[in-house]
């Protein structure tokens, strides 16, 4: 049951075939079966079962609340949640535990969805791997893959070589990934969620800036964070959008109104659509395996008849200086919350209000959470702010424009890479330093988000070493469902394997009719 779409799940469900408690209790083994993972912070054993409780009565009396009734998910450690501590993975907010549920969190609550817990990520979602919060680093499932195994010919004892999630949302996409959850929330300020999404092999997906409140997530860029969803299928990110989607009072930047559906149509006409491949996407670094999994997406396109044109983006290059130094200055703004003096962590360093606050902040941030904040301090700097802030903001508006240009010239979706090359090793990954790392992988993913643009991380295919490679699809402003339409039609064509977790498939956890996972008919082209 677990390998299900959530569609189909909620089907079951419906149909008494399993029952609300039954797909919990099951999800909370898993969970435990897999906590080498460490994708999880919280588990919140006792509130999902009776979440599930209350959920199974529901069906008992004919009173489905909908698609999530029943349905085990999960969110990242930077959305509130009340009652469950809520610690962005940092020694600052250890032991927080907030009064109200993030807007996002409350509508998956309130269609009776079930929460199984907080997930790990960086440390206040500011990184790419997922391995540098207080809670230690999420592992990739993949790394324990069968298909891994064996192409890469990794001992099955050796431990040493595991792979890294991608990040900041890396939990969420372990998560997903390993099948404790249907869905999960991550964040999106510069790829978060499609970062993770590419290197796990299952669906990211960006909104539109506004399409979703970001009320209740704990800001980082404000300008560009949103609420990602993680799931299986294109089909299970569209129902969980038309969930989130609205206009929220508490949250001034979203829309009023937006028409979102509970689902997309199966088919479409590809042959109307034309494809923009930016030209400066094709950069140096790029692996050799992605490139060519790009080129023959574009064929794929072209031969059931969509235009496929080679477009440009000239400010691309300009893009990744121009995100730093606006990212690191909405940090530096929104870390000074942190004082020690409301909530959160407090030195017990009590010479001075200002010593205090200094040992609060050296104590409670890591090291790259201090050096972007130290970054941002300085770049808005009095004798620094025309020069670095008000310029980046400028390029900002060119990076837009870029976008505008392209959709207006009638391109309908970009087809890019998501992430340069499969996931990495723990012990590579970390050679580099923070920013050198971000500015690797977020190279495809961060104008997105300058730009306010919804974008999809869609798997595509194995490596030679058997690892995933994904795809982004980047639509225009408010076409998201346009753009998960595309996105559905892609990922049927290019039928990505299920993960095959062999240990988890030999006790029997993910076994289904027929000894065979619901979705183990997608296999690779």
């Amino acid at each position: 049951m677990l390998g299900r779409t959530l569609r189909e799940v909620s089907a079951a469900l419906k149909q008494g075939q399993v029952t609300p408690t039954e797909l919990c209790k099951n999800c909370l083994s898993l969970i435990k079966k897999t906590k080498y993972l460490n994708a999880y912070i919280t588990v919140s054993e006792e509130v999902a079962l009776k979440q599930a409780e209350e959920s199974e009565k529901r069906y008992k009396q004919g009173q489905s609340l909908g698609d999530l009734d029943g349905i085990p998910v999960a969110v990242k450690d930077n959305f509130s949640t009340t009652g469950i501590e809520t610690t962005c993975a940092s020694n600052m907010l250890k032991g927080y535990v907030p009064p109200y549920n993030a807007t996002v969190v409350q509508k998956l609550l309130d269609q009776g969805a079930l929460l199984m817990g907080k997930t790990n990520l960086d440390e206040f979602a500011m990184g790419s791997g997922s391995t540098d919060g207080v809670f230690g680093p999420v592992r990739n499932p993949w790394t324990y893959s069968k298909q891994y195994r064996e192409r890469s010919r990794q001992d099955a004892g050796d431990d040493s070589h595991w792979l890294i999630t991608g990040g900041s949302s890396g939990g969420s996409a372990a998560a997903v990934a390993a099948f404790t959850c249907f869905a999960a929330l991550g964040s999106d300020t510069g790829g978060s969620t499609r970062n993770p999404a590419a290197h796990c092999g299952i669906v990211g997906f960006k909104p539109s800036y506004g399409l979703v409140s970001r009320h209740g997530l704990i800001p980082l860029v404000n300008s560009m964070d949103v609420p990602g969803i993680l799931t299986r299928c294109v089909d299970d990110t569209a129902i969980v959008l038309g969930i989130l989607a609205g206009h929220d009072p508490k949250d001034s930047t979203t829309v009023r109104d937006p028409v979102q559906p509970a689902s997309i149509p199966g088919g479409m006409d590809v042959s109307r659509l034309c494809i923009g491949i930016p030209k400066e996407y094709l950069v140096p670094e790029l692996s050799s395996e992605v490139r060519s999994l790009w080129s023959q997406a574009a064929d794929l396109f072209e031969s059931e008849g969509a235009k496929v044109i080679e477009v440009s983006l000239p400010h691309t290059c300009y893009s990744i200086v121009c995100y730093h130094v606006l990212c690191t200055s909405e940090v530096a703004s929104n870390m000074a919350r942190f004082d020690g003096l409301q909530y959160g962590h407090r030195s017990g360093v009590d010479v001075s209000t200002e010593a205090m606050y200094a040992t609060t902040r050296q104590e409670g941030f890591n090291d790259v959470v201090r050096g972007r904040i130290l970054s941002g301090n300085f770049f808005l700097l009095k004798e620094n702010y025309e020069n670095y802030f008000v310029k980046a903001q400028k390029v900002r508006r060119l990076i837009v424009k870029d976008f505008v240009d392209v959709f207006e010239s009638g391109v309908d979706v970009l087809l890019t890479p998501t992430t340069l090359t499969e996931a990495v090793p723990y012990l590579e990954f970390i050679k580099e330093d923070n920013r050198t790392r971000s500015a690797q992988d977020d190279i495809f993913t961060q104008a997105v988000n300058m730009a306010g643009l919804p974008a999809v991380s869609v798997p595509v295919a194995l490596s030679n070493q058997g690892l995933p490679i994904g795809l982004q699809l980047i639509g225009r402003a408010f076409c998201d469902q346009q753009l998960l339409t595309v996105a559905k039609w892609f990922e049927k064509q290019v039928q990505f394997p299920v993960i095959q977790l062999q240990g988890l498939m030999d006790d029997g956890s993910l076994v289904l009719e027929n000894g065979k996972l619901t979705s183990a008919s997608l296999t690779q082209r």
